[in-house]
């Protein structure tokens, strides 16, 4: 399943090797621009605090070692382990 919509941070921001091959596909970005850039574009900042609240949702994941270690052998036990840990971070 391909995306259509690119959400990353200021570090994407580089016009030949990331925003230039999206445009040529079809996508959108939304890439707040660097300060030092010499012509400032727009984005979508309401889109942009969303990705920052999936930051800090995988980041409260880590705080699990078994999850940050990848504890579990297979795949099946590794899913059922982010979804027990997903499941207590969402009641918490």
């Amino acid at each position: 399943m391909a995306a259509d919509l690119l959400l990353a941070d200021k570090a994407f921001d580089a016009d030949e090797r990331v925003i230039e091959p999206l445009l040529a596909r079809g996508k959108s970005f939304v890439i707040p621009p660097k300060r030092n850039r010499k012509v400032q574009r727009d984005f979508d900042r309401d889109a942009y605090k969303a990705r920052h609240l999936i930051e800090n949702f995988f980041c409260k994941l880590k705080e699990y070692r078994a999850i940050a270690t990848r504890y579990d052998k297979t795949a099946r036990n590794f899913l059922a382990a982010i979804h027990l840990a997903a499941a207590i971070i969402w009641l918490n």
